[in-house]
């Protein structure tokens, strides 16, 4: 038995569009707005820890790039929220697949 083969854009689609992912990615756009706004909108005598919380969100993968120079921290973050969010599209295909196989082998 064969199965179709699937493109890498079709894959990855496959694994972004589902609620796990689509929840994580609307959490971190949250965060990135919220991180926006106190840094353009709030002045301090000292510095906010708020842009931690970017790289919080998106760890373990965005600390990888914390150490590199310049502005390359924040594409690290926006590689940790794609990792992330395809690993959680993942493992909802995953838990979806045996739940409805569990199902379908219950009711026949």
């Amino acid at each position: 038995m064969t199965t179709p083969s699937r493109t890498l854009s079709q894959s990855l689609r496959r694994y972004l569009v589902n609620p796990a992912a689509l929840g994580y990615l609307a959490v971190v756009a949250a965060v990135g707005v919220w991180v926006g706004l106190d840094t353009l909108l709030v002045e301090r005598v000292d510095a906010s820890l708020a842009g931690v919380w970017l790289f919080l969100v998106t760890a373990p993968t965005s600390l990888l790039f914390a150490t590199l120079p310049g502005a390359l921290p924040f594409a690290g973050v926006a590689v940790g929220a794609v990792v992330q969010a395809l690993a959680l599209g993942a493992a909802y295909r995953r838990a979806l697949g045996r739940t409805s196989r569990r199902t379908a082998t219950a009711g026949a």
